[in-house]
């Protein structure tokens, strides 16, 4: 690989207004501290890491803390300062919006601002949003304007609505549990066979969808509805896009590689909440996976993302 080659689609970016809105409220990432961003201290990991471009986003929790007024003010501020930084280094970063889900129409607004006005590169949905999944009826108007605009949707993990493990931050076992389930509510409520045109990207390799597809497809017309056919749901479980962030293993690795569709899956770092440290013991797993058919590392690295982002395309 040329370095720095990879588009990093599971870069996280840290507004100053946003960690410290978390820290008057005494919140954090589902128990995960929030770690120093710069710009500087971003394009060094991404120079050691091989990695050309980081398409930001903000991580759990989101933008919505519980109050619609404020996450309207703080979203719209995270997507300008993020947008600053895009301008500032243009070959170095992309950004997707935040938005202030369950505010549907407060998300539907910025969605608009963001992609319209600021040029971002998609936008950011965490997994619930405060309790509803991302199938929920209430967010029809949201996925319709993300149809209409052909765009990219990177799916985050959030703390899912229920206790956690004692001592067990949410990153840890429930973030990878939280994707899969908003990936399967989202299919069976019909958002991935509606919305074609919507590129929809989960985190971690889709937490463990790939490992439990044939499960759910197999499993749906009993416990669902037999009007539900397994073909079906399998084909909507496999328009999902993965990021390899944390997933890159000799065991996730295999089953990622043979659920996903040629093309769909995209490198992701997780920096800096995963630690560079982490970064290279995933990247270890990649540079060395033996099974690749030809030009199936590059595309992962970086060509998968030219087709769904093309403004870095070389």
């Amino acid at each position: 690989m040329d370095f720095p080659a990879r588009i990093d689609v599971h870069h996280h970016i840290v507004p100053p207004v946003w960690a410290e809105t978390l820290a008057e409220r005494g919140m954090n990432s589902g128990g995960w501290a929030i770690p120093a961003w710069s710009p500087e201290s971003a394009i060094a990991m991404m120079d050691e890491q091989g990695i050309a471009t980081g398409i930001m986003s903000v991580t759990s929790p989101g933008v919505y803390l519980g109050d619609d007024a404020d996450a309207r003010d703080l979203a719209r501020t995270v997507n300008e300062y993020s947008a600053e930084a895009v301008k500032d280094r243009p070959d170095r970063f992309g950004h997707f919006a935040s938005i202030p889900l369950p505010d549907t129409d407060a998300a539907v607004a910025e969605a608009a601002y963001a992609l319209d006005v600021l040029g971002a590169d998609g936008v950011v949905l965490m997994s619930n949003a405060h309790g509803k999944y991302l199938g929920d009826p209430d967010f029809e108007p949201l996925w319709t304007e993300l149809d209409r605009r052909a765009a990219n949707v990177f799916i985050h993990p959030a703390q899912p609505p229920m206790t956690l493990l004692p001592g067990t931050p949410a990153p840890l076992v429930d973030y990878v549990f939280d994707t899969t389930r908003t990936a399967v509510d989202m299919v069976l409520n019909g958002v991935m066979d509606r919305y074609r045109n919507v590129r929809v990207i989960l985190s971690h390799g889709g937490g463990f969808l790939p490992y439990a597809a044939y499960r759910f497809s197999g499993v749906i017309p009993t416990v669902v509805g037999q009007d539900r056919k397994a073909e079906d749901a399998l084909r909507d479980l496999k328009r999902f896009y993965f990021d390899t962030a944390l997933t890159a293993s000799p065991s996730a690795l295999p089953a990622l590689l043979a659920f996903a569709e040629p093309g769909h899956v995209l490198y992701g770092s997780d920096w800096p909440f995963a630690p560079q440290e982490a970064g290279s013991y995933y990247n270890y797993f990649l540079e060395t996976y033996p099974d690749f058919t030809p030009g199936q590392a590059q595309a992962i690295d970086r060509g998968n993302a030219e087709a769904l982002f093309p403004r870095f395309a070389r």
